[in-house]
């Protein structure tokens, strides 16, 4: 059985980032885990630029920033197995793989980071009526067809969802020569970034559908057409106001969920909201030592977001292996008014640095707010926001000072 001070599960950009961070603050001998045959995750897909304004200060596509950092593990001593499947994690920090070379190996970590990442919810999970033809699929799986397989999926497109993959993949096949009929969306506000509505969307004429969602889909081998509703504010279907699009292909982009089998079948208890574990202030979950970071913890918007928080669930596994990590009870966040989830969801002020930085979602879309910090009941801080939306994650950073002797750590929204 060979040991590691810190394993990682997972080799995009979180697993990367938080390898990194772990070896460069202290764990000796940090070693990825990776599926598929190559690192880099789903950003080896994600052909077009945007990625790196905060990290990089840059404009990269999503290759240049995953090489960034899979060059640094190259340049280190950390160890890389690509190819190889995680089949369970212990509570006694146990990681069971197999792969083709290796058979079945148990590796023995003093640490664990997950970082697995997000999956798209499939037809299945939206129940949509009508046959299954071909030309249904999710727009992760269309997006790579296209930009790694070299194949084109569709002449005719309607996207159910407005994901900022759905709305990326409205640009692409328009770039590619289809045609995007439509964008319905389920919901009275787009689930994207106001940027990849602006940038794909608007600029390509394409029709965004707010309240709308596709209520039958027709064909025998291939898809034919699909029928489009109306909802009310239920999101139950309006009789009569049914429209059909004639189209070969049909893309949702209907939510990420994070790839939580590994952490539910160890036992970690999961948060309802995110859908992803409960995590402290240094991304630790329920079992002491098993730390997790990325879209797996919380589905983010930026991968910007997702290197930060692996960083510091990295340095924070570090310190775990060096026994510097206090294992204190600490509060919890509360999700007020308007809030639809806070991650971290504990705080133990002792194991903070200068600051603590909280991620949120708000539950609607508000104008011309403030959000209000409250701390045991009282408010300490109010920031006057001019736009929120569900689609776009929001984050404030506070002072460990003034969280060093408290109950509770509280987020609401009002009116200004």
């Amino acid at each position: 059985m060979k040991h590691y001070d810190v394993i990682c599960i997972g080799g995009g950009p979180a697993g990367l980032a938080a390898a990194l961070s772990a070896r460069e603050n202290g764990a000796k001998h940090v070693c990825i885990i990776e599926r598929d045959i190559e690192l880099g995750g789903i950003l080896q897909q994600c052909i077009h630029n945007g990625f790196g304004l905060q990290v990089f200060k840059e404009d990269l596509t999503g290759p240049e920033y995953a090489q960034r950092f899979i060059d640094r593990v190259r340049a280190s001593d950390i160890e890389v197995k690509t190819d190889t499947m995680v089949l369970e994690i212990g509570k006694d920090k146990l990681v069971y793989t197999v792969n083709t070379k290796e058979g079945y190996t148990v590796l023995q970590a003093g640490a664990i980071i997950l970082t697995m990442g997000c999956r798209e919810r499939t037809r299945g999970a939206l129940v949509i009526p009508g046959t299954r033809p071909v030309g249904v699929m999710t727009a992760g799986a269309a997006q790579r067809l296209i930009n790694i397989e070299g194949y084109m999926i569709g002449k005719k497109v309607v996207i159910l969802g407005s994901g900022d993959i759905g709305l990326i993949m409205a640009r692409r096949m328009t770039l590619e020569g289809a045609k995007v009929l439509a964008v319905a969306e389920i919901m009275p506000f787009s689930s994207g970034l106001t940027r990849n509505i602006v940038q794909c969307l608007d600029d390509y004429d394409i029709p965004l559908l707010l309240q709308h969602t596709v209520t039958n889909i027709r064909g025998k081998d291939r898809v034919e057409s699909v029928e489009i509703s109306e909802v009310n504010a239920h999101g139950h279907p309006i009789p009569g106001s049914e429209k059909e699009y004639i189209c070969d292909t049909l893309l949702l982009s209907v939510g990420l969920l994070p790839e939580i089998e590994l952490p539910y079948a160890a036992g970690i208890v999961i948060d309802k909201r995110t859908r992803g574990p409960r995590v402290n202030e240094s991304m630790e979950t329920s079992i002491p030592g098993i730390f997790i970071c990325g879209n797996v913890a919380h589905v983010h918007d930026l991968v910007d977001y997702v290197t930060e928080e692996s960083e510091r669930a990295g340095y924070y596994a570090a310190q775990y292996v060096l026994g510097k990590l206090k294992e204190n009870n600490g509060f919890c966040t509360l999700a007020g008014e308007g809030i639809t989830y806070i991650v971290p969801q504990e705080i133990r002020p002792e194991n903070c640095r200068d600051t603590v930085e909280l991620f949120f979602r708000v539950s609607r879309v508000y104008h011309n707010v403030k959000l209000v910090l409250r701390i045991d009941d009282n408010v300490v801080k109010t920031y006057k926001k001019r736009h929120f939306a569900p689609g776009e994650m929001e984050r404030i950073r506070i002072s460990r000072d003034i969280i060093a002797d408290t109950e509770s750590v509280k987020l609401d929204i009002e009116e200004l």
